[in-house]
């Protein structure tokens, strides 16, 4: 089974590592890191810099799509390269899958129309904007699509398509393998839960950052 996870400039690392170490281990299974053109991606913060050594020309065919999210998401989700290659992907993949904003480049290629996904909470606007049903879940499946809420809810997402594949025993196996047993410090995890100034702050931090990623470009 092959695995296509796609990259592009300004993505969030643990958008897509976290689910990696966790699809990767499924038998009989390559990950491939891919972006439009190959070669070198960096993340959001820009510290990291990941070579992704397959375009998306190369894996026309994944049997999974995963599609991180990050501030360069509308990056990608205006570049058409990456809609055409989603939307033929699509109709072949066994599952397609998105973590946090990486469900908008999505709903951009038109996947999530008048179906019920998640993204990170700040963005569930962007979400309706573009024909989808914005649950506040950790993850949604919608026939074969599978959307996760923020960053390390893609670990969450990434179990149970294990467990999908290749069973529930197998999938608890994995978290043992790889000790995912949250304990947070905090009971802040949510706009449910954060206290109201913390959720202020994030929420205009989160405004004014997509404002400038949308001057950039």
């Amino acid at each position: 089974m092959e695995i296509a996870v796609l990259l592009y400039d300004g993505f969030t690392a643990l958008d897509c590592i976290g689910p990696y170490e966790v699809l990767s281990r499924l038998p009989d299974t390559t990950v491939h890191f891919v972006s439009v053109d190959g070669g070198v991606v960096r993340s959001d913060t820009r510290a990291l810099a990941i070579v992704t050594e397959r375009s998306i020309g190369d894996i026309p065919s994944p049997d999974i799509v995963l599609v991180p999210g990050g501030p360069g998401d509308e990056g990608a989700a205006s570049d058409q390269r990456v809609l055409d290659w989603l939307t033929r992907a699509h109709e072949s993949t066994k599952w397609t899958t998105s973590v946090c904003t990486g469900s908008v480049i999505l709903a951009a290629a038109g996947l999530l129309d008048g179906l019920e996904a998640t993204s990170h909470w700040a963005s569930y606007d962007r979400l309706r904007e573009r024909g989808a049903t914005a649950v506040a879940r950790r993850f949604v499946r919608a026939g074969k699509i599978i959307t996760a809420a923020g960053v390390s809810a893609g670990i969450d997402m990434a179990l149970h398509l294990v467990a999908e594949e290749a069973g529930e025993d197998y999938a608890q196996g994995v978290q043992l393998a790889i000790e995912y047993d949250p304990q947070p410090p905090f009971d802040s995890g949510s706009p449910a839960k954060a206290p109201p100034h913390v959720l202020e702050f994030l929420t205009a931090h989160f405004a004014a950052a997509r404002a400038n990623s949308s001057a950039a470009h």
